[in-house]
């Protein structure tokens, strides 16, 4: 494993209880980082902090990416119990549930946008004038291969990724004049418990999308994270950083 150095940094991971979200927190740990584990899960959320508590300093935070007040009251946490916020991982996600546009139950595209685009716009939107004050900043947003191609059965899934690429973009152009830099991935998907909200259908049309034959490992995801919220990445902003194992063409 590369050793990134992100000693006297201090990171926010939404989404950090449990799947990429914990092996992002994980990597980010050994690397130097004080981690602040944003969930809304309590009790997932205790347990793996005391897992992860031998690798570093690991906080948990109990929030809810859905809630602005939520947001604004974990990047205030964070700033209290580890001194800073200089990297902001968004990650907590949901899939929803698989069905054609025109069958896709309302209630379920409304929480899949909650969590998946407003999440990340909230999250953003809390901790953006901390770094702005301190002109430094990481911020890494976990879309999707659905986000750039379109997932059929999983129209509030491809679309809210889209909008989390489109909303990089942006943000990302917005704070240009900043040593702050904004970045995007797009995984295929791993095997986590997200899994569980998916078909069996369409979760084998995903693996055969893929080149590589395979699903993407969260530890993969949390490597390529680790240097995009480094130092190092000090120019390149705004941009979508492919995780898809070959599926991708653009």
């Amino acid at each position: 494993m590369n050793r990134i150095d992100l000693a006297g940094q201090v990171a926010a991971v939404t989404g950090a209880a449990q799947g990429i979200g914990r092996a992002v927190a994980e990597r980010l740990l050994a690397s130097g980082a004080k981690v602040a584990l944003w969930d809304r899960d309590q009790d997932l959320l205790g347990a793996t902090a005391e897992a992860l508590a031998g690798h570093g300093e690991a906080v948990p935070v109990v929030m809810d990416v859905t809630d602005p007040a939520s947001a604004e009251a974990a990047v205030a946490a964070t700033l209290e119990r580890l001194g800073g916020l200089h990297i902001l991982v968004n990650n907590a996600g949901i899939s929803g549930p698989n069905a054609p546009t025109w069958e896709y139950p309302l209630d379920a595209w409304r929480q899949v946008m909650a969590v998946d685009l407003d999440g990340v716009f909230h999250g953003c939107r809390a901790a953006v004038p901390h770094m702005i004050e301190r002109n430094y900043g990481r911020i890494v947003n976990v879309a999707s291969i659905a986000g750039k191609e379109g997932n059929p059965n999983a129209p509030a899934y491809s679309a809210a990724k889209a909008g989390v690429i489109a909303l990089t973009k942006s943000l990302g152009k917005e704070l240009a004049g900043y040593d702050i830099s904004v970045n995007c991935i797009t995984p295929a998907a791993a095997r986590t418990r997200i899994f569980d909200q998916m078909t069996e259908r369409h979760i084998d049309y995903m693996l055969a999308k893929i080149p590589r034959g395979r699903f993407v490992e969260v530890t993969e995801i949390a490597a390529m994270i680790a240097w995009l919220v480094s130092r190092e990445c000090s120019f390149t902003t705004g941009a979508v950083f492919d995780l898809s194992g070959g599926r991708a063409t653009y």
